[in-house]
């Protein structure tokens, strides 16, 4: 089966070729920019399709599988779903977005028709979350409450920033009793435990709030980041600017700054890793709760996307349809990928709503 990398010229997609090289995987390579794509291409010895959103149905001639890394996702994932859809391949992407997973899962009969599998979500958003609310979910069956949160080392790339800015006027966003309800900007504070340090954690609209309900079936979830107190003090001073963030121009101006840079480096993947916690409770009180430790989540997203990648290009699931990581996978997948390891249970606190 051919398979299709889009957005082969962006920093995340960068990363990924290299390993699916060396595992012998050869892509083709897709993109809208002509020259960068055609030159990565050549560069390997891959085939190139350059081509926007807008013609995706003519370019999956005699393609099985879209892995899509052009973000922001929520400009190209349905696009690109479409096309899967009509030319009959599975889609998987690296997406965190809320709105994307909610269309993508409003497509499953459309998908189980085709036999094609939809899977966004195949990196760091949300794989290692996933998975823990799975292996939660296991060990607590009558959980009626789910906490995750992560913090992420080694900076964000241009498309997850962009991403957040975009995501800034909506506020936050957590589920209460199975449907998803808008918070504010950190709406709640709390702490967990890395190796004897307390970290500061805020309430974000993280993938998992959409996804860890189809996955566990727990219907109260709050999905929190690690960030400096200062950040989520700030944060809610900007709760009642949240309109004008929302504006154009100023989506413009913030968008701007945030093309300048680029993802973190290698030294600075090499040298930076990631932490997950989870905890589940149930209407006894019951509290269980496990602690992994991760890669860079870029490194992670390698290794995860490519694994799923090659998962369905082996073996898809015959009834197709939307799905999670950990309901393809299993939910002690993510326990054998690459630097990942269980640490000991996290304590926490609550700080309750601000």
């Amino acid at each position: 089966m051919d398979w299709l990398l889009y957005g082969a010229n962006g920093y995340t997609a960068g990363l990924i070729l290299p390993e699916a090289l060396r595992r012998g995987l050869r892509p083709v390579l897709g993109g809208r920019d002509a020259a960068a794509v055609g030159a990565l291409a050549e560069a390997h010895g891959l085939e190139a399709r350059v081509f926007g959103l807008d013609r995706a149905g003519a370019a999956l001639d005699g393609i099985g599988l879209v892995l899509n890394c052009a973000g922001p996702f929520s400009a190209t994932a349905a696009p690109m779903v479409e096309a899967c859809l009509a030319a009959g391949a599975h889609y998987v992407d690296i997406t965190g977005e809320i709105a994307v997973f909610e269309w993508c899962h409003a497509q499953d009969d459309r998908a189980r028709a085709r036999g094609v599998t939809v899977l966004p979500g195949a990196g760091f958003d949300v794989v290692p979350t996933d998975c823990l609310a799975a292996m939660l979910k296991a060990g607590l069956p009558d959980a009626t409450e789910l906490v995750l949160a992560f913090e992420a080392g080694g900076g964000a790339s241009r498309g997850t920033a962009l991403t957040g800015i975009e995501g800034l006027a909506h506020g936050g966003r957590v589920r209460r009793g199975g449907a998803l309800v808008p918070v504010p900007l950190a709406w709640k504070s709390r702490t967990f435990d890395r190796d004897g340090r307390a970290r500061t954690v805020m309430t974000v609209p993280w993938g998992d709030v959409y996804t860890a309900y189809v996955s566990t079936g727990i219907p109260d979830v709050e999905v929190y980041c690690a960030v400096a107190p200062a950040t989520i003090a700030r944060l809610r001073r900007l709760r009642a600017l949240a309109p004008l963030l929302g504006w154009a121009p100023a989506q413009r101006l913030l968008k701007s700054r945030v093309r300048a840079h680029g993802g973190p480096d290698a030294q600075r993947r090499a040298t930076s890793d990631s932490r997950v916690w989870g905890e589940v409770r149930n209407p006894a009180g019951r509290v269980l709760a496990r602690q992994l430790a991760t890669p860079n989540g870029y490194d992670l997203t390698v290794t995860a996307a490519l694994g799923i990648v090659e998962r369905l290009l082996a073996a898809p699931p015959a009834t197709g349809g939307f799905t999670t990581p950990s309901r393809l996978m299993g939910a002690d997948w993510v326990l054998g990928l690459p630097g990942v390891r269980e640490c000991a249970a996290p304590s926490s606190g609550d700080t309750g709503p601000r």
